[in-house]
């Protein structure tokens, strides 16, 4: 009886701990980042690095990213460059490695994908501004430290898991979930690293892969420099030869 009595008084105590509201949380976020005025004072961004794969396979890396949400994406393979691209309406790709050379539309998980990283603040800042819904899940165990669970939905349908570190208030894990022509898909990033860019800390690493993945099966991105405010001409982001002619239906 007395060890119910205990256990119940310590749960009570538990459960009064103090909750965090989203926005206290984000405005935290928002300030260990380097705060808004440092943020916004950003207008492009150029990351170059290296990507490694399974088996030993290696890409050199380079995404270009402009307000408010262009996005380039290279990637350098035995002397061939791809392309990822978003100008703000139209998503495309070139991929030489496949023996094609014109600009093509990029398919629909492509696209999902191509949004997150053309959101140059991500979705938590004017978080409501952008259509995001977020909310607060308490604090969860993530690789032995504590971190904050933000839960994030997006207008497109995709949800996102925020884990906000404790102590820095900067990710640490985000995990993401997505419908692709009508089946359920989940993965996992890690970020680390982070460095201050401008007055900002961004994460100069990161791993992804399948929720649940082994770290064989993930993807390692290992950024050298981040550089801010670089010229980037709004051509850049475009399609060469301009945007496919509207068909009547969103690709």
């Amino acid at each position: 009886m007395l060890l119910a009595i205990v256990t119940t008084f310590v749960l009570a105590q538990a459960n009064q701990a103090p909750v965090q509201s989203v926005d206290s949380l984000i405005a935290k976020y928002i300030q260990a980042s380097g705060g808004m005025q440092r943020i916004q004072a950003i207008q492009t961004l150029r990351r170059t690095g290296k990507f490694t794969g399974g088996g030993g396979f290696e890409a050199v890396i380079v995404q270009e990213n402009k307000r408010p949400n262009s996005v380039r994406e290279e990637f350098q393979i035995q002397g061939m460059v791809g392309i990822n691209a978003y100008d703000g309406k139209d998503g495309w790709k070139i991929e030489p490695w496949n023996g094609k050379r014109d600009p093509e539309s990029l398919g629909e998980e492509e696209m999902h994908g191509i949004l997150d990283d053309a959101d140059f603040d991500g979705p938590l800042v004017n978080y409501q501004a952008k259509g995001n819904r977020v909310e607060y899940q308490g604090v969860e165990q993530i690789e032995g430290s504590d971190a904050y669970k933000l839960k994030v939905m997006r207008p497109n349908g995709d949800v996102s898991f925020f884990y906000l570190d404790t102590e820095y208030y900067l990710p640490i894990r985000i995990d993401t979930q997505r419908m692709i022509r009508g089946a359920p898909q989940e993965s996992e990033t890690s970020l680390g690293d982070y460095k201050q860019v401008n007055g900002v800390y961004m994460p100069f690493s990161s791993e992804s892969g399948p929720k649940g993945s082994s770290s064989t099966d993930r993807g390692k991105v290992t950024l050298d420099k981040i550089e801010a405010n670089v010229p980037l001409d709004d051509p850049r982001f475009k399609r060469p030869g301009g945007a496919p002619a509207a068909t009547g239906a969103r690709p």
